[in-house]
Formats: C-alpha cells, structure tokens, sequence
C-alpha cells in the first residue's frame, strides 16, 4: 500500500504543479503583466496595449466561462466588421475544447494529491506520501528541464510540435494581420511557456529540496 500511495503521489505531482500556471495566466491579470514585460513588440496593425488588454481578456473569458463561439462571433471593429474571421472563430472553440478537459484534469489532480495526503495521514502512511511528493518534484524538475530545452533550441519547431497534439492540420496558423496574431504573437506564448516551466521548476525543486523524507 506505501508503493501505491507513493507511486500515484509521484504521477500526481507533475499534473498539479503545471496545471497552477496554466490557471494564473487563464485569468485577467496575466496579459495586464505580458503587455507591459520590456520589449514586448507593438502591434503594427493598430492595436493600442489597451485594446489588446480590452480584446485579449474577451477571449480568455470565453475559454474558461460556458458560452458558445457566439461570444467571440459577434464581436466587432469600430467600423462594424467582425473581429474575429471564420478561421480565428474554428480555432478558438478548439482550443476551448482543449482548455476545458484540461482544467476538470488538474483541478482532480490537486483533489487527487489531498485525498492522498488525507488517506496517507489517517493510515500512518505518511512518510510514503512525503516520498511520493520528493520522486514527484524531481520527475517535475526533469521534464520541465528536458522540454525546457527543445523550447530554447528551437522553439518554432516546439511551438509546431505542441500544436499538432492538439489541434489537426494547420488550423492554428494565421496571418500577421488576423486578430488572434496581433492579441498573442509568438513573444507571448515564448513567455507563456517560460512562465509555466520556471513555475514547474521552482516547485518542483521546492517539493524534492524541502520535504526530505527518508526513504526506506
């Protein structure tokens, strides 16, 4: 039973420590902190950084509330054309579509770690548990490590490689003038990606440094 308890402990922890950022930046103030990160690049067709916070916020909420791509489809310019074109409109229900399992998986794998952590408590168990957190932090340190540098090497190719798990074809490719390229270029997701793995890192490495359980 301590192998057990250990083992899912170690699974769980990865899931959980990624899923926390991936949270953070679904939520309004991530993009009020991304446009203002030195050097980030303006828009060159227009967008103000107040626009982009106005639009950028829209569409982050419409990820993580209940609505249809009606939210985002009966969105318009100034001049009454659409702000999001058809293309932009398939791909964001896709990526909702992404985002929504995503959530319901690392909110279970927090409830998952906490009913763990109870079970192991209750059961006298707790030093495998502990282990568990430690094998789980550094299996966190170590991926995050290994995609970390993929990323840093060649991101384009990782930034390809991520979307062809999750999206098919090249549906999530667009033009320097499309709405969805000009709220979130490559910079963005360069820091998104950043973000998430020094998050991942630092707690992993506070799970494995801080615990020490000893291993029996």
């Amino acid at each position: 039973m301590n192998k057990l308890i250990s083992l899912l402990t170690t699974l769980l922890v990865p899931v959980a420590l990624l899923f926390l950022p991936l949270r953070l930046m679904l939520t309004p103030a991530f993009p009020e902190i991304e446009y203002r990160m030195p050097g980030f690049p303006n828009d060159s067709y227009g967008f103000t950084r107040e626009d982009r916070l106005e639009w950028s916020k829209v569409a982050i909420e419409y990820l993580v509330n209940d609505a249809g791509i009606e939210f985002l489809g009966q969105l318009t310019f100034p001049d009454g054309s659409p702000l999001y074109n058809e293309r932009e409109l398939g791909h964001m229900l896709d990526v909702k579509n992404v985002v929504r399992p995503v959530l319901v998986i690392g909110t279970l794998s927090w409830a998952g770690l906490l009913g763990l952590g109870l079970w192991a408590w209750s059961s006298k168990r707790g030093q495998a548990y502990r282990s568990g957190l430690v094998r789980g932090g550094w299996l966190m340190v170590g991926l995050a490590a290994a995609v970390g540098a993929f990323a840093a090497v060649a991101f384009w190719q990782f930034f390809t490689l991520f979307h062809s798990l999750f999206f098919e074809g090249d549906s999530w490719l667009f033009e320097y003038s499309d709405t969805l390229i000009r709220l979130f270029p490559l910079r963005f997701w360069q820091d998104v990606f950043a973000f998430a793995a020094v998050f991942a890192v630092g707690g992993g490495l506070a799970l494995a440094l801080g615990l020490k359980p000893k291993i029996k």
